[in-house]
């Protein structure tokens, strides 16, 4: 499948690795499903950040517990997300995704009925008990219908789903909450999720791997856990992508309430200006993750060089835009420009999980990504820039919170080392299980 040069240590790609698992026009359905479910899912995750403002005048809240109401979500995305998709993985990657759309839709309509801060908080958690296993298991299901050679760039563009999400969520939640309150906006975006849930059971499922080893020896609980953790490169995708998503996180909450604050612009306009931000983020994962698709041909490090130099130019941009630059044209230009480069990693990094686990838990590998990345990324970076910004002001958590990014380059440059040798080990496992 893969050739090495003799000189310069160069891998060759002598065989692309192309198989549909079903017919092309059943993949590309359930890619737009998912795509739309994964779309109102950060809907739902993102609309109250454009409620910020509105619901710092009602309830007198602190900057700490604003953040806390992005982070609860991912808090719970990360406690709930590996169990929920193991079972997804030994049960119906379909039926479970349906069943979890109901649950985030309901009690993202339930946010709008609550009468205080422990009760949003409480209903905010339990959107993330619903999205719990949906991303894991989305992309378990597109990489398994997808050819291998097309995993980042078809992750990629499910992932492109949850800033477009973040902006609708942004934009509605800004535009509503302006014109009728912050109450009905939840209910406006909540709705859309439970059509959508009933819609997905069209989508075809795939039977699953045996959780076997080569030795015909069924994998327990240990085993499971080793095979997720044993591949070098699957542990630096874990652990970078997370620390590449503090910044992301924190400007995806707290971007509405810096151009309210600082740009003097009211909550729809906030919401608006926010928007733009997210939607060339969007564009960014789809973009770069084919940049790095199409260079894995040739160089398989590729798939992680890309995105770690992309994480590099995202510090390079944003620290400076808010450290040295007065709001402004200049400073607007620049953070559009950190917007576009701070994705860069969200499609390649959870393919290079996906590609070198055992092919019989991709859901409970996406599973293991979703966890790390939510506990230590989506769920920290806004509650560690709230704590900042109660502190030193929101502009210099800002400009602060980019610096992760060099800690998450340099770990996943140490990961591509390892990821042909480990990506070679999973290609080998169906063809053992077989023999076995």
């Amino acid at each position: 499948m893969y050739a090495a040069s003799a000189d310069a240590g160069i891998e060759i790609v002598s065989k692309p690795r192309e198989r549909w698992l079903v017919s092309p026009g059943q993949a590309w359905f359930a890619f737009g499903i998912a795509f739309l479910l994964m779309t109102f899912d950060y809907v739902d995750r993102q609309a109250v950040v454009a409620m910020f403002p509105a619901l710092k005048a009602a309830w007198g809240l602190s900057d700490k517990q604003l953040g806390a109401l992005v982070s609860s979500v991912s808090i719970a995305v990360a406690v709930f997300s590996f169990p929920i998709s193991l079972f997804a993985d030994r049960w119906s990657r379909v039926k479970s995704i349906a069943a979890m759309a109901g649950i985030w839709s309901i009690a993202t309509i339930a946010c709008g009925l609550t009468r205080n801060y422990g009760q949003l908080l409480a209903a905010r958690g339990m959107i993330g008990v619903g999205e719990a296993g949906y991303g894991s298991s989305g992309a378990a299901l597109l990489t398994s219908m997808f050819p291998a050679s097309r995993r980042a760039t078809v992750l990629g563009g499910f992932l492109a789903a949850a800033s477009v999400g973040s902006v609708l969520g942004v934009v509605l939640g800004g535009v509503v909450t302006a014109r009728w309150g912050w109450e009905a906006a939840f209910g406006v975006v909540g709705i859309p999720g439970l059509v959508l849930a009933v819609v997905f059971l069209w989508v075809r499922d795939y039977r699953t791997v045996p959780l076997i080893d080569a030795g015909a020896v069924r994998m327990g609980a240990a085993a499971v856990l080793r095979a997720l953790v044993r591949p070098r490169s699957a542990l630096a995708a874990y652990l970078g992508g997370a620390l590449q998503l503090l910044p992301v996180s924190t400007l995806l909450a707290w971007l509405p309430s810096y151009f309210n604050r600082f740009y003097g612009l009211n909550v729809e306009q906030a919401g608006m200006k926010s928007a733009l931000v997210i939607l060339l983020a969007s564009i960014g994962i789809v973009v770069w993750g084919y940049v790095a698709d199409r260079m894995a041909h040739g160089h398989r490090r590729a798939k992680m060089l890309v995105p770690a130099a992309c994480i590099v130019m995202t510090a390079l941009l944003l620290s400076p835009a808010f450290a040295l630059l007065q709001p402004g044209a200049m400073q607007f230009a620049m953070i559009l420009a950190g917007g576009f480069m701070m994705t860069s990693a969200a499609g390649s990094l959870p393919s290079v999980a996906i590609d070198v686990i055992h092919p019989g838990l991709r859901a409970t590998a996406a599973a293991m990504v979703t966890v790390v990345q939510n506990l230590f990324g989506l769920a920290a970076g806004p509650f560690i820039a709230g704590a900042l910004s109660d502190a030193f002001g929101l502009g210099t958590a800002l400009a602060l919170m980019p610096l992760f990014c060099f800690a998450s380059a340099a770990v996943v440059i140490a990961g591509a080392r390892a990821y042909p040798a480990d990506l070679d080990r999973a290609d080998a496992i169906p063809a053992k299980v077989a023999a076995a």
